[in-house]
């Protein structure tokens, strides 16, 4: 069978599942079920010899499933989710945003500016995009509304912010992306914290420009100044805290003193240090914690389970091999094809969830990338960039439904026009990380220098 007929029966069984309604872990389930039976099945002779080798090779492949989900490099993922949840349920994060607020004072649009801060401080704890998104609206959005914000202002830096956690590490989807993907977890988080930090200065950008311009979308209104010993206490007592923690996990990665999935462990217990230090760790909300870690890790993993088979049937039917011959093929520049294949996942973000776009196209978008001779760390920050607006992408942007969610009577095209100008700031960061591919390699260098004579953080435990 032709390479390409083999990937339109895959990716043809994938979409239409989806498309129809057909959760993602079952979609692939039953897509691999065909493909065991089209590609790994061969003796048709009689209906006695196609169940004989039914019947042997199908254990074949169950055994190949869990093939990724038992290696280490997916262990941060837990942690992780566990300690933005801890960070969430103990109330720590109210406490940030508290002390954030008195600091910014009488600053004109100060809520919108406080988002950025506090949703950057937040993705740092969490690496969930759904759930950045879904506290900065719970806390903010009633209190813009209430100050009399208009609606683009009150919900568009919240979709940018919300999205930060894609790329600030700790990212569970990078670890997803890289774990997938084959690149080194360590270097990918690192790779990720100037890119994610100029985009949050981008976002503050777009904030004040667009209250030069309708200074009436935020109007001011009076706060009860803090004093001097007041704004000390705050950083002290409440941010000071945090970025002991943001250090515990990312400047023991940047140091060698930890690999990822230390790091993780390190940072779970930084956060309950910090909640038992201000009386605010208890049994419900550790309770809560573990049982929404083990909801979304539990439904990821089965999906990652089911997608190793779907990789493997992809090289086994030839269809990885000839799309990446096909598409290196043609005499385009490599930046062509590089725009072109962003072009597709924000296309594919339009109609699926992050995961399913990964699991779709990693095993195509890497093996072109490598052939074009793109640094897969540098190729991968492109990726989490393209998935990142793909979530904020009408018409089924994932974190367009949450805040319509959010923001009652809110229409999709009041959501989606509110998010323009951040996914503008998306777009100028991939054109920086483009033109400057140092922006996201630096500190993957500066890393490998430090750590250089020490264990390799590629072996990531």
């Amino acid at each position: 069978m032709e390479w390409y007929w083999a990937g339109l029966i895959l990716m043809g069984c994938v979409l239409g599942g989806m498309a129809v309604g057909f959760p993602v872990a079952f979609t692939f389930l039953l897509t691999n079920i065909v493909g065991t039976l089209v590609f790994v099945v061969h003796d048709y002779s009689s209906v006695s010899a196609f169940l004989d080798e039914v019947n042997t090779k199908l254990p074949q492949v169950v055994d190949n499933a869990p093939q990724l989900i038992t290696t280490f490099t997916l262990s941060p993922i837990p942690m992780f989710i566990f300690m933005g949840s801890l960070f969430f349920h103990t109330g720590l994060a109210i406490r940030v945003f508290d002390a954030l607020d008195k600091l910014l004072g009488k600053l004109p649009g100060r809520l919108c500016y406080l988002t950025v801060g506090g949703g950057s401080l937040f993705s740092t704890l969490t690496g969930s995009t759904m759930a950045n998104t879904a506290m900065l609206g719970s806390l903010l959005v009633p209190e813009m509304q209430r100050r009399g914000y208009s609606k683009h202002m009150s919900m568009g830096p919240i979709l940018g912010t919300g999205g930060l956690a894609m790329i600030i590490p700790p990212s569970s989807l990078g670890v997803l992306l890289a774990s997938l993907s084959g690149v080194d977890v360590g270097a990918l988080l690192v790779a990720g914290i100037i890119p994610g930090f100029l985009l949050a200065g981008l976002y503050i950008g777009a904030i004040y420009l667009q209250l030069k311009l309708m200074p009436d979308s935020a109007p001011s209104y009076d706060v009860e100044p803090a004093s001097f010993g007041e704004k000390i206490r705050q950083i002290v007592l409440n941010i000071m805290p945090m970025g002991l923690v943001v250090f515990m996990v990312i400047g023991f990665i940047v140091l060698g003193w930890a690999t990822p999935s230390e790091s993780a462990s390190f940072g779970v217990v930084g956060v309950i240090i910090l909640a038992i230090a201000n009386w605010c760790l208890t049994w419900d909300a550790i309770r809560k914690s573990l049982m929404g870690t083990i909801r979304v890790v539990g439904m990821v993993f089965f999906i990652l389970m089911n997608s190793t088979v779907f990789s493997q049937l992809l090289s086994l039917s030839g269809a990885s091999q000839g799309l990446v011959a096909f598409a290196t093929s043609f005499k385009l520049a490599p930046l062509i094809i590089l725009l072109a294949m962003l072009v597709v996942l924000i296309v594919l973000g339009m109609f699926m969830d992050q995961v399913s776009m990964m699991l779709i196209t990693v095993p195509i978008f890497y093996p072109i990338a490598t052939q074009l001779g793109y640094d897969p760390i540098w190729f991968s920050l492109i990726v989490l960039m393209a998935l990142e607006m793909s979530a904020t992408t009408p018409p089924f942007g994932l974190l367009l439904f949450i805040m319509m969610g959010m923001v009652r009577g809110t229409t999709l095209g009041q959501v989606a026009l509110a998010a323009a100008p951040y996914l503008l700031c998306d777009l100028i960061l991939i054109a920086l990380l483009i033109m400057f591919p140092v922006i996201g390699l630096y500190l993957p260098s500066l890393m490998v220098k430090l750590t250089s004579g020490r264990m390799p953080m590629a072996s990531c435990r």
